[in-house]
């Protein structure tokens, strides 16, 4: 797997929660060094509910799914360059759902970890990599909340 794989999906997602960040292919390169990259089969899982790991994820390959435990309902499907797991690069605390791969799966990792070590070496990379993420986390809380009835 290749990082110019994920920075292709990455730049052809059209969803409203997509992960836009502002970095040209060098900085990707820089990024690279950061991330590990992971390869899942059908029905392996890549976050489990509970779990406290504080690792993000770029979906470069297949599609993922999330759903919380008890109800086993469907949250939501996950397509190349799709970011999963963010919130908990910025958190410590267990896993709010459940990601599993519905096909064969390559996934880009982010750990905590290195993540700080990022932004102490290249700052302008993690701010932007932080500011990209913290819009997705706010699509997706903004998505979330109820909307109020239209007034007639």
């Amino acid at each position: 797997m290749d990082i110019t794989e994920l920075v292709g999906a990455i730049q052809s997602l059209n969803t409203e929660d997509a992960f836009r960040g502002r970095l040209n292919f060098e900085q990707w390169r820089v990024l690279s060094q950061y991330l590990t990259q992971h390869e899942l089969r059908g029905g392996d899982m890549l976050i489990r509910q509970g779990d406290s790991d504080r690792t993000m994820y770029f979906l470069a390959r297949g599609s993922l799914q999330m759903f919380a435990s008890g109800g086993g309902h469907r949250v939501t499907v996950l397509r190349p360059g799709s970011l999963v797991g963010e919130t908990m690069l910025f958190l410590d605390g267990p896993h709010t759902v459940n990601v599993e791969a519905m096909t064969p799966c390559g996934v880009w990792a982010l750990r905590a970890p290195r993540f700080e070590e990022l932004a102490q070496r290249v700052p302008g990379v993690a701010l932007e990599i932080a500011r990209a993420a913290g819009s997705v986390m706010a699509r997706r809380l903004l998505a979330a909340m109820p909307r109020p009835a239209p007034v007639a």
